[in-house]
């Protein structure tokens, strides 16, 4: 007996950017059918083009608004029947130096990674804890595990509130068929990465690194991938390092 259309029906978050782009394309040509969401849907035109129509959609998506959510949640289960994995991938990342950083910056960057995470977590999860399968993957990151080198205190205070949600809710919904689990990747090899850091800076980050090369993005779409499948039933609540060795445990 096939599996439900819906457990290859995905939702990924901040879709537009750069990461965002590699994860969904990679989950495309893995056989997903994908929401892509962003707060900005105008850049995911041309990139959903490429795709088969059937297989590809856009919504737009504020995370931090619930109605927001609801609405995506709405339009997915028109089109595939339901959600069977959700990736939690938008985050606005900021290199502010810690005393420049104002209450509305702060405000800001958390409300996108960990309200946005919390609230895909919970909406999205309550659905697929009802049907009795779902997959989640939270995107973390190295800056919540080594108090963020080279990105501000405020993502790096999101990125490690990702990860603790990631246990909170894995534990919730793991008797219901659902897992979750996070990715915590160190600098990739991205533009989004070489426009966020000046070079020099890149650099230093580069040459601190042991491996002594930027992390591969499609790498990490990879394990997304695997973390969305239905073989994935045993991974609950972990976090997948990928940092070229710089934070081990």
């Amino acid at each position: 007996m096939s599996a439900p259309v819906y457990h290859k029906a995905a939702i990924v978050t901040g879709a537009a950017g750069s990461l965002g782009q590699v994860i969904s394309a990679h989950l495309l040509e893995a056989g997903f059918h994908v929401c892509l969401t962003d707060i900005d849907t105008a850049p995911l035109d041309g990139f959903a083009a490429q795709f088969e129509a059937n297989h590809a959609m856009i919504a737009r998506l504020d995370v931090r608004d619930a109605y927001s959510w609801q609405s995506v949640i709405e339009q997915v289960k028109a089109q595939w029947g339901g959600i069977g994995v959700l990736v939690n991938n938008a985050a606005l990342t900021k290199t502010t130096p810690i005393f420049e950083i104002s209450a509305d910056e702060f405000d800001a960057v958390t409300a996108i990674a960990m309200k946005g995470t919390f609230l895909g977590c919970q909406l999205v999860g309550q659905k697929m804890r009802d049907q009795g399968y779902g997959r989640i993957i939270n995107m973390a990151s190295l800056a919540g595990q080594n108090g963020g080198a080279a990105t501000g205190a405020h993502y790096a205070a999101a990125k490690g509130g990702i990860m603790t949600l990631t246990k909170v809710f894995a534990r919730e919904l793991a008797a219901n068929g659902v897992t979750v689990n996070a990715i915590s990747p160190g600098p990739l090899d991205l533009e989004s990465v070489r426009k966020l850091l000046p070079a020099e800076k890149l650099e230093a980050v580069t040459k601190s690194i042991p491996a002594g090369t930027l992390g591969d993005a499609q790498y990490v779409a990879q394990i997304v991938a695997l973390l969305a499948s239905p073989q994935a039933a045993s991974a609950i609540g972990s976090t997948f390092d990928v940092n070229g060795g710089l934070y081990l445990r």
